[in-house]
């Protein structure tokens, strides 16, 4: 298994992985062809990273992607890092590969000046938080002992 940047020729391939994220939980969204558009003009962009995993045979077929956006913070000299989605196909699950795309995805944010990272999680997603827990990812404030929370609102 290898990971890389993904690019504006990788746009279709972006699009099938999430499109295929969104429907294994159910979840409302663009189809893949509305993701590919749109991420041939976001994969183009300085403040976006999306990295594919690939398997290793002649195919390289794309198996699961991280995607994270980047943005100023006057909290820090440097970028916050927002980790939208991170996708390994479920039947290569518990094999790294999650891993793999989170720990360079970590690597490059930190080599563009990204100074922290930040994850929403559903509360009820044990495994996934577990996941991230176990990457050193936290959702109590160092000196607190409350938990904390995202709010979203559609516009």
């Amino acid at each position: 298994m290898m990971t890389r940047a993904a690019g504006p020729s990788d746009a279709d391939v972006v699009g099938r992985l999430l499109q295929d994220f969104n429907d294994e939980f159910d979840t409302a969204g663009p189809d893949a062809q509305t993701f590919a558009r749109r991420f041939r003009t976001l994969l183009d962009r300085d403040d976006v990273l999306v990295l594919l995993a690939e398997d290793d045979g002649d195919q390289r077929e794309a198996v699961g992607l991280a995607f994270l956006t980047l943005r100023p913070t006057p909290y820090y000299d440097g970028l916050l890092a927002q980790l939208e989605e991170l996708y390994v196909r479920p039947d290569l699950r518990d094999q790294g590969i999650g891993t793999a795309l989170l720990l360079e995805s970590i690597r490059i944010a930190s080599e563009r000046g990204t100074c922290e990272v930040h994850i929403n999680v559903d509360e009820v997603d044990t495994d996934t938080r577990r996941f991230y827990e176990r990457h050193g990812f936290t959702n109590i404030q160092p000196g607190a002992d409350y938990r904390m929370l995202c709010y979203l609102r559609e516009l």
